[in-house]
């Protein structure tokens, strides 16, 4: 079970089989069975594109990410691999055990000091390769904070920007878009001067599976621009807040005295896993168990207005349930513990109190961990007695201890994946 309470929060069949469909995301959301039907003894098979490995002297892999170590496990079991670099989340014990690799941690989601030097690393190591060598980058989501090579501005002021943005409610192409402008490695430019031949293996980590979006793009390329970057910080009222290196960089590109991001990708990126991926899983587990299924897919925006749609479109009928996946956004500002997975399930359970039947709502992250905690999200059923303290958590971002008060916090620990969120409603009344 990933879900390593599962016992204790299944406390009557609505929860059972609630918990059971999360589980089934969960497990579609490792990277085995994905890079198995991909990684041959000596070649690539991705689509109709076939990539032989077998050409080249030596194959190195790349990884970063919160799925970079298991990526990189499997793969090193279907194929040779001369050695590698993996960048995980600090925290983090890694699930590759191989001598061939150097393991960095780095911080997440706000870049640290080791940040820098993992992105230092992996530089020197492509400056390293010969022409005859093959890499394979193996790429999930976390890479935007795990890698960073502040461009123009210290590493306080990247560290100040990241956390600015992260609590203004921006999207992560928003967020991405930003950090792409302020760095040396982000949007393409990590692949620009590469020797040799490599591929990029994508999990996606964004709505719309965007590859210029995921990670920040470093093996793509970007198609946004300094003048989008500064009209995203005035957008979240963030310039008055900003350092003054950052917006100076922001004007240097955009009076063309610095240069843009790539615009076009040196090498072959492929989306190998999205959270579509769990979501079906999910919808066939929900049969099995008998429920009429119904599914919103791309889930986005602000959590109060998610929370709404995703009711809206639950029919509520018996034996039926909502399967949903994304990533919603959270408006910082309280100073409470919680994640935008236990925030949407308080969001949903505070407009549901006054129907009469029984609702079974949940959503987890599918890399683990919910925003400041150690949770990857939350499970409730819905009370026929009001309860009045909702307001109060919901207004001070402070989900965790509802749902601790609760019992409904859900653990798995890190995953070592990441496809972003997914959820449920049921009822079986």
């Amino acid at each position: 079970m990933i879900i390593k309470n599962f016992k204790e929060l299944a406390t009557n069949r609505e929860k059972k089989d609630t918990l059971g469909i999360i589980e089934a995301g969960l497990n579609a959301a490792l990277p085995g069975d994905t890079l198995r039907k991909i990684v041959k003894r000596d070649k690539l098979v991705i689509g109709k594109k076939t990539i032989l490995l077998s050409k080249h002297d030596r194959i190195f892999v790349v990884g970063f990410g919160k799925a970079a170590d298991s990526m990189a496990k499997t793969i090193c079991s279907l194929t040779r691999i001369n050695g590698g670099i993996v960048v995980i989340p600090c925290g983090t014990k890694s699930v590759l055990i191989n001598k061939k690799f150097k393991i960095h941690h780095a911080g997440h989601p706000i870049p640290n000091k080791q940040s820098v030097h993992a992105g230092k690393q992996i530089v020197e190591f492509l400056k390293n390769r010969k022409q005859s060598d093959f890499i394979i980058f193996l790429i999930s989501g976390g890479g935007s904070s795990l890698l960073s090579l502040p461009d123009g501005i210290s590493l306080l002021d990247k560290k100040i920007t990241t956390s600015l943005l992260l609590k203004s409610g921006a999207n992560i192409q928003e967020i991405n878009c930003v950090r792409k402008h302020l760095s040396k490695i982000k949007g393409g430019k990590l692949a620009e001067n590469l020797s040799c031949d490599a591929v990029s293996l994508v999990m996606s980590d964004v709505v719309g599976d965007d590859l210029s979006d995921i990670a920040s793009a470093p093996t793509y390329f970007d198609d946004t621009t300094f003048k989008d970057a500064d009209k995203i910080l005035t957008k979240y009222g963030l310039k008055k807040h900003m350092p003054h290196s950052v917006l100076k960089r922001l004007d240097l590109g955009i009076h063309n005295k610095i240069s843009e991001t790539p615009k076009s990708s040196k090498i072959k990126n492929y989306t190998i896993a999205t959270n579509n991926d769990c979501l079906d899983a999910m919808v066939e587990r929900a049969r099995q168990l008998g429920y009429a299924v119904s599914i919103m897919r791309s889930v986005s925006g602000n959590i109060s207005l998610v929370s709404k749609n995703l009711l809206k479109s639950f029919p509520m009928k018996k034996h039926s349930c909502l399967i949903f996946g994304g990533e919603p956004t959270v408006k910082v500002i309280g100073n409470g513990k919680g994640g935008r997975n236990q925030e949407l399930v308080l969001s949903m359970l505070d407009k549901i109190q006054n129907n009469r039947k029984n609702v079974v709502i949940a959503s987890c992250g599918t890399d683990g961990k919910d925003g400041n905690t150690d949770v990857s999200g939350a499970i409730i059923e819905s009370s026929k007695n009001r309860l009045t303290d909702i307001h109060n958590f919901l207004k001070n971002n402070n989900s965790y201890y509802f749902f601790k008060k609760h019992k409904g916090l859900i653990f798995t620990g890190p995953t070592h994946t990441n496809l972003m969120d997914v959820g449920v409603l049921l009822t079986r009344q």
